[in-house]
C-alpha cells in the first residue's frame, strides 16, 4: 500500500525527488529503458490478483456511493481491460525511441555546427478520474520517453491506483529506473497543490469530465493537454451506404458510450432520413439507445424532441440526439457550432462530398466511412496515449510518444564569437545541412 506523498515529505520535495530521478532516467539508454517497461509489465501480471480485488472494492464503494453510470464504466478494470494495458506497455516497448532523435544538424561555419535534438519535457503532472487503467498507460509512455510522472487519481480510484503504482514501482526496482520517477498522490487537497507546482512540474495532463478538465485548466499556470468534452458526430450523407453507415453509427454510440469518442449527434441528409433512420432505429433501440430527434426527425420516428441543449451535451451515455439538415454543408455548420474538436465522421459513398467535409469541419480527427471510435492511441498505433487534445496547436487528437517530448538547440564551436560576423568585414555564414 502506497502512502500520501506528503505523509513522508512536502509535495514540492516530492516533485523536485521525481524531477531528479526524470533527469536520471532520460541519460538511460533505449534498451535500460525498455527493460524497465518489461520489468513492470512482468510485475503487474504478477500483482493481477491484487490489483483486480483492489479494483473490485473501489467498484463496490462507488455503487454504494450511486457513482455516475459513465464514471463506474470508466472505473471497472476487469481481467481483460487490465491484460490489454499490459499489452499496451510491450507495444510502448517496441516503438521508436523519441529521445535523441537529432531534427537538425546544420553547419553555420566551419567547426561551428548546430544540433536540433528531442528531449523529455521533464515531470508530468496527470490528474484523471475513475480510468485506474491511465495509470498503466501514462507510465508506460512517461518511462519510454523519459520523463518523471505525478500521479494523482479520484478517490473513487483510490485502491486500484494504490496497488497499480505499488506494481510499478516494485518492477522499477529491478532495473536502473529509480521508482521515485512515479509517483502517486492520494488526497483531494494533493490536486490543486500539484496545480501550484510550476517550478517542477512541465505539463499538466487531466483526464475527466467537461467540468473537471475546464476546472484544472482554470486553476495552473502550467501548460495543459487535453480537451474539456467530447462532443462527436456521425453525418449520414445521402450517398452512404445504408447499411455500412447503420454499422457504424451503432459501433460508434453503443461499442463504449461513456468514451470520448463516442458519438453524441447524429446528422442525417434529409433525402435519405427515412430510409436510414427506420432501418438504425431498430438496430440502436434494440441496444437501449434513447433516441432524440428535432421536428423534422419526429415525423419519422417516434422519438424524444431535443432541445437546444442536446446539441452541446455530451451524455457519455446510451443516448443519441438526432437532427435532420439539408445538406453537407449544414451538417459541417452545426459540427463547427457545436462539436468539440474532438472526432467528426461521415458516412457517405461520393468522394468529393468526403473530401469537402474532410477539408472544412474543424476537429483533431476527421474520419470517412468509419466509427468515431477509432479515434484512440492504441488503435492509431501509438502503443498507448496520454490523452487526447482537441487544442490547434500540436500535438493534437491522441497523443503518444511525440507529445511527451520537446527539443533543444545544441550548438558546438571552437571558440567563435558574434563579432566576427557582424559589421563591415563581417565573415559570412556557410549554413550548410549536414
Amino acid at each position: 500500500m502506497i502512502s500520501s506523498a506528503t505523509a513522508a515529505s512536502s509535495l514540492p520535495a516530492i516533485a523536485q525527488q521525481t524531477r531528479d530521478s526524470a533527469r536520471h532516467l532520460a541519460t538511460l539508454p533505449t534498451v535500460l529503458r525498455n527493460q524497465a517497461l518489461e520489468a513492470i509489465a512482468q510485475a503487474l501480471e504478477a500483482a493481477t490478483d491484487e490489483i483486480l480485488t483492489a479494483n473490485q472494492l473501489d467498484c463496490q464503494a462507488a455503487e454504494t456511493a450511486n457513482l455516475p453510470a459513465a464514471l463506474y464504466a470508466r472505473l471497472k478494470l476487469d481481467k481483460p481491460k487490465l491484460q490489454g494495458a499490459i499489452a499496451g506497455i510491450r507495444d510502448v516497448a517496441k516503438l521508436p525511441d523519441p529521445v535523441g532523435a537529432v531534427q537538425l544538424h546544420r553547419e553555420l561555419d566551419e567547426g561551428l555546427v548546430l544540433t536540433r535534438i528531442t528531449c523529455p519535457l521533464g515531470v508530468l503532472g496527470v490528474i484523471f478520474e475513475a480510468r485506474p487503467d491511465a495509470v498503466v498507460q501514462i507510465t508506460s509512455l512517461a518511462v519510454k520517453s523519459g520523463n518523471g510522472v505525478i500521479l494523482k487519481g479520484g478517490q473513487e480510484a483510490l485502491r486500484s491506483c494504490e496497488a497499480l503504482v505499488t506494481a510499478i514501482r516494485r518492477g522499477l526496482a529491478q532495473t536502473q529506473v529509480e521508482p521515485t520517477v512515479v509517483q502517486l498522490l492520494t488526497t483531494r487537497e494533493e490536486t490543486l497543490a500539484l496545480l501550484k507546482l510550476d517550478q517542477y512540474v512541465d505539463l499538466i495532463i487531466p483526464r475527466g469530465s467537461n467540468a473537471f478538465v475546464r476546472f484544472v485548466q482554470d486553476n495552473t499556470r502550467i501548460p495543459v493537454l487535453g480537451h474539456a468534452e467530447g462532443i462527436c458526430h456521425l453525418y449520414i450523407d445521402k450517398a452512404a451506404d445504408v447499411q455500412k453507415a447503420v454499422a457504424i453509427a451503432v459501433d460508434a454510440k453503443t461499442q463504449y458510450p461513456a468514451a470520448c469518442n463516442a458519438i453524441e449527434t447524429l446528422l442525417v441528409h434529409q433525402a435519405i432520413a427515412s430510409e436510414f433512420l427506420l432501418e438504425a432505429v431498430v438496430a440502436l433501440q434494440l441496444r437501449n439507445v434513447e433516441l432524440r430527434g428535432d421536428e423534422r426527425t419526429r415525423d419519422i420516428l417516434n422519438i424524444t424532441a431535443a432541445t437546444e441543449a442536446d446539441w452541446s451535451t455530451e451524455y457519455s451515455d446510451l443516448i443519441l440526439a438526432i437532427k435532420i439538415v439539408d445538406d453537407v454543408d449544414e451538417a459541417i455548420a452545426h459540427i463547427n457550432t457545436y462539436g468539440s474538436r474532438h472526432t467528426e465522421a461521415i458516412a457517405t459513398e461520393s468522394t468529393a462530398t468526403a473530401e469537402t467535409f474532410m477539408a472544412q469541419v474543424d476537429a483533431a480527427g476527421v474520419f470517412h466511412n468509419c466509427s468515431t471510435r477509432f479515434a484512440d492511441g492504441f488503435r492509431y498505433g501509438f502503443g498507448a496515449e496520454v490523452g487526447i487534445s482537441t487544442q490547434k496547436m500540436p500535438p493534437r487528437g491522441p497523443v503518444g510518444l511525440e507529445g511527451l517530448v520537446t527539443y533543444k538547440y545544441q550548438l558546438v564551436g571552437n571558440g567563435q564569437v558574434v563579432a566576427a560576423y557582424s559589421g563591415a568585414h563581417a565573415k559570412p555564414f556557410t549554413h550548410r545541412d549536414l
